[in-house]
């Protein structure tokens, strides 16, 4: 751990190798799947005010070995992804990020989106920081697992919400943009 906190740097540039489906599965994993048998039965890989665990995680394919190009959500509860798009959205993702050319040229993407109303049905206005604050778990979870598995990342977020929520093809708020690729 004290190496992956020491070595972890924003990296832009990939190499168009693809990524395993094994890699991806971990690295979608460590930002928000099931972790432990607590008291209360099954938690996450991440900390959640009151245990509302707003975020959601999609997947933007690319070059994959083993799976179609698409969007998928990550189904945490029983390790699956689920197609909600067909096709390679990569640029477009790119143009909706400012025009960040590395989300086009990553293999993957990972984008975390969340259902604020999860966490703000329980704690009001404050649930909004809550948010935040799991975010940016997730995000150093993904970070040090890139990290670990010797790829490259840049955690991105800046870009049109709207224009990503229409790439992508879903209703949650995006948070975050993770372009993940080998060094």
């Amino acid at each position: 751990l004290e190496e992956c906190i020491f070595y972890r740097t924003s990296i832009r540039e990939f190499r168009p190798d693809a990524l395993i489906l094994k890699e991806v599965g971990q690295l979608l994993w460590s930002g928000g799947g099931i972790s432990i048998d607590g008291l209360a039965g099954p938690t996450r890989a991440i900390p959640s005010a009151g245990a509302t665990y707003p975020l959601e995680f999609y997947l933007v394919a690319g070059n994959v070995k083993g799976l179609a190009p698409g969007v998928y959500h990550y189904q945490y509860r029983d390790h699956q992804l689920l197609l909600v798009k067909k096709g390679d959205v990569r640029r477009d993702l790119g143009r909706a990020a400012l025009g960040q050319i590395w989300i086009e040229q990553a293999p993957i993407s990972i984008v975390i989106a969340a259902l604020y109303s999860r966490t703000t049905m329980r704690y009001g206005d404050r649930g909004n920081r809550y948010v935040l604050i799991e975010v940016g778990h997730a995000g150093q979870n993904i970070s040090l697992q890139v990290q670990s598995l010797g790829l490259a990342t840049v955690p991105i977020a800046a870009f049109y919400d709207d224009a990503v929520k229409k790439t992508l093809g879903i209703e949650a708020d995006p948070l975050y943009i993770f372009p993940i690729g080998k060094k």
